[in-house]
């Protein structure tokens, strides 16, 4: 009995050591992955609110197609002016280009904050 209970104590010594190392190993590295995490997506959201307005019509568009048209009225030319105000934004629409880069931005978004949420998880667990 002696005998196993030396080898038991030896074990879990030597057990310890390797998960004392592991720990230390992988809590390091999920700490590097969290800053990283952390630090790609204030970088990618900087620049989904800076594409964000390619997702939306200029306004002034539509300002200087109600202008154009009040200066018409003005002038006299109600026929070339029309009943109806113009309004540009209607007929816009975003570019297959512009949807699929703010696409691919809030993906990279997603997997990025799902990479912190498990590095959080694994910190934790």
């Amino acid at each position: 009995k002696d005998e196993r209970s030396r080898f038991w104590g030896m074990y879990k010594r030597v057990a310890e050591e390797h998960d004392s190392e592991f720990l230390e190993r992988y809590t390091t590295d999920m700490d590097i992955v969290l800053i990283f995490s952390g630090l790609f997506s204030a970088v990618s959201t900087s620049f989904i609110v800076a594409m964000e307005s390619n997702l939306s019509p200029d306004p002034s568009d539509t300002t200087n197609a109600l202008l154009k048209q009040l200066v018409q009225i003005g002038l006299g030319n109600l026929a070339e002016a029309g009943s109806t105000p113009v309004d540009p934004a209607s007929t816009w629409s975003p570019t297959v280009p512009t949807l699929w880069i703010q696409a691919i931005a809030y993906a990279s978004l997603l997997l990025s904050l799902l990479a912190a949420f498990g590095a959080v998880l694994a910190k934790q667990w």
